[in-house]
């Protein structure tokens, strides 16, 4: 038998494994304090995740195609919505203490949101073949168009004291967790929520070129 890589390597997996890297390079830039660079990878990690779905659905998969793709798309949020916002928080708070383990708690509420999504998605998938209507708890996706608008309200001080950071990821970690039902947006959602992050990208690559800089 011919050995091989371990792992999936066909185009159903590529914006996936992209939104991580951007996810990994917004880390290291946070760890430099490049924040509107850490902003723009969360954004584009948010893009890739958005569209990793409908490019997986293309291809007729089998069980364990499937099955990798759950787990790899969670894994890879974790890093992107749940591990580059904490790393975010903190650092931009001053890597204060108390912010600290509100970030941990944040990052600990994704990753138990995602592993609960895993479980319900591979029992959906063995039960039908229908595309999911509806999710249960805020998608921690949702970091990736919040965040950037924390961050752009905050620069202009709209937002004046950065306790807003940790305020926002206290609102969303318990939203993780919240057995509410959220109808997955159709099209039309699909098209203001692009459109919203083209807003937010185009307005912070403009300041960006201006040449402001976070207090």
């Amino acid at each position: 038998m011919k050995k091989k890589l371990l792992g999936y390597y066909d185009y159903t997996v590529i914006l996936t494994y992209c939104g991580m890297l951007f996810a990994f390079c917004g880390i290291l830039q946070v760890i430099k304090g490049a924040y509107w660079d850490a902003v723009l990878s969360l954004m584009l990690a948010g893009i890739c995740d958005m569209f990793d779905g409908a490019v997986a659905s293309t291809k007729d998969r089998d069980q364990n195609e499937k099955r990798f793709g759950i787990q790899i798309d969670s894994l890879s949020d974790l890093v992107s919505f749940g591990i580059l916002p904490g790393l975010f928080v903190y650092m931009i708070s001053g890597q204060n203490t108390v912010v600290g383990i509100i970030s941990a708690l944040f990052v600990l509420s994704a990753l138990i949101r995602l592993a609960y999504f895993n479980v319900l998605e591979e029992e959906r998938q063995n039960r039908t073949e229908e595309k999911r209507k509806s999710y249960l708890g805020i998608p921690v996706t949702n970091i990736a168009i919040l965040l950037p608008a924390c961050y752009l309200l905050f620069s202009h001080r709209v937002l004046r004291h950065v306790i807003c950071f940790p305020i926002l990821l206290v609102l969303l970690g318990a939203g993780f967790l919240l057995p509410i039902e959220i109808k997955k947006p159709g099209v039309a959602g699909k098209i203001a929520i692009i459109l919203a992050g083209i807003l937010e990208a185009a307005f912070m690559i403009f300041i960006y070129g201006m040449g402001y800089s976070v207090r």
